[in-house]
């Protein structure tokens, strides 16, 4: 007997969830549907910001598998259609096609959800209005394309202030525009400590960008075209004839609640290692899958669940996914919180916990900050890099760690990712074997460096 697969959300966590799932499942025995609400399927939102800057040259370069090529390897795509119900005691769910309106109901035995997350878009008055942009989707960063071919000059205006704002600021850079970031932060990338933060500001002030920390946009203020003319905000107006929201996302999980699925404190769903939806009780719901931005996920050094929206995890998701489905055990264990992200040549990396979440978790917990350089000092084009490490006292367990410095200092922040998930002490780190020649790392590397100096403030 021929099963059948429903996928919800044509993206990263669904398409991989149903392409696993074929190559290990024909046709003959496994039917799949996903259906995805837009036009494109399996791209990548985290490039947008680059084709906005003209450092990607066209949206299709972001495209990794269009519904065609998906259609060709035996997976039905229904593009232009939302799911808007799920029947979960009868297996169904109801969709409806934006282009006749037309609605119909699907039988499953398997369901995944991949719904992802949604940009956040305040509501304060102006942000609605023509000329304030977000940058979530393909769609999205061809509007933000758009005005900018329209109006190809005029001050522009970033709110927010973490990975996505500062990718927008130097996407708007690069265009030429005089940039405006506001953000409610002391200081930008709030996922860092103060002091780290404090280097990307000065980069960006070294770079032309008008910094507003620790200010809250109130609105945005219209001129007689109904269009941008500034963003208020508690620290005084700023002029704008762009706005560019780079606020966060949340788990886009409506679809969800509506069915009765409960929700943790982040809004996402969550599931067992195996990535099988969890009830209010914790038990895993039957024939009932979900991954990708709409999930929170175990954050493996507190212990709490965490939404963390990236394209890495997602694409796991549907690993694990399409593999349980179809009989093979697989477990997604949790992440540490690692990314990472740059502004023009300064390369930014975190990973685990920052001072603030450490304090959160109640921990009690030391941090050294240290400055080494990329590669040994007497070979060209080592640039300086700052590295942050924290580590929990009385048992020396790594914590986390943040980079922030020239090229060649973003991707270091891995080793201590994998630190982290592997329970190491700062002195395990310490004496890791990274790779040492002079094109690539002094002698002491800035990560073991900095753990050479933790360690001696955890031994006293």
């Amino acid at each position: 007997m021929t099963e059948h697969l429903v996928v919800v959300g044509g993206d990263a966590a669904g398409m991989t969830a149903a392409s696993q799932a074929r190559r290990r499942r024909g046709p003959e025995q496994l039917r799949i549907t996903a259906f995805e609400r837009g036009a494109f399927t399996s791209y990548s939102a985290c490039g947008i910001p680059y084709w906005v800057g003209e450092v990607v040259a066209g949206r299709d370069r972001l495209i990794a598998r269009s519904p065609e090529q998906h259609r060709a390897r035996g997976i039905e795509v229904r593009t232009g259609t939302e799911v808007v119900e799920l029947d979960l005691a009868n297996r169904r769910v109801r969709s409806i096609e934006a282009a006749t309106g037309r609605e119909s109901w699907t039988d499953y035995d398997q369901l995944v959800l991949a719904t992802g997350a949604e940009a956040v878009r305040p509501q304060l008055p102006g942000f609605d209005a023509p000329g304030v942009h977000t940058a979530h989707t393909l769609p999205q960063g061809g509007a933000l394309l758009d005005a900018l071919a329209a109006e190809p000059e005029g001050p522009a205006v970033v709110v927010g202030g973490g990975y996505i704002g500062i990718e927008l600021v130097e996407a708007l850079l690069l265009r030429g525009r005089r940039v405006t970031l506001v953000c409610r932060s002391d200081e930008p990338m709030p996922s860092l400590d103060q002091e780290l933060g404090a280097l990307v500001r000065a980069r960006m002030v070294e770079l032309g960008v008008e910094v507003v920390a620790g200010a809250a946009a109130l609105e945005v203020l219209l001129g007689p075209d109904g269009r941008p003319r500034a963003v208020r905000s508690t620290a005084g107006e700023h002029p704008a004839r762009l706005v560019v929201l780079g606020t966060g996302v949340r788990p886009r999980t409506a679809l969800a609640r509506e069915a009765g699925l409960a929700l943790g404190a982040h809004g996402g769903l969550r599931t067992d290692p195996r990535m099988r939806v969890l009830d209010a009780d914790g038990r895993a719901v039957d024939g009932l899958w979900a991954g990708g931005d709409c999930v929170e996920v175990r954050q493996l050094v507190s212990g709490e669940f965490a939404h963390v929206a990236l394209g890495t995890h997602a694409n796991k998701h549907g690993l694990v996914i399409g593999a349980n489905l179809t009989g093979e055990p697989l477990e997604f264990p949790g992440v540490v919180g690692t990314a990472v992200t740059k502004l023009c040549e300064l390369e930014i990396g975190r990973t685990g916990l920052n001072a603030r979440q450490a304090t959160a978790a109640g921990l009690d917990w030391t941090a050294v900050t240290t400055t080494g350089s990329t590669r040994a000092r007497y070979y060209p084009g080592s640039t300086q890099v700052t590295v942050r490490l924290l580590a929990e006292r009385g048992t020396g367990r790594l914590l986390g760690g943040q980079l922030v410095g020239g090229p060649g200092t973003a991707k270091r922040v891995d080793a201590v990712a994998v630190a982290l998930g592997c329970g190491l002490t700062v002195e395990r780190l310490l004496f890791q074997d990274l790779g040492y020649a002079p094109p690539f790392a002094p002698v002491w590397d800035p990560v073991l460096a900095a753990a050479r100096a933790l360690a001696g403030r955890l031994r006293g």
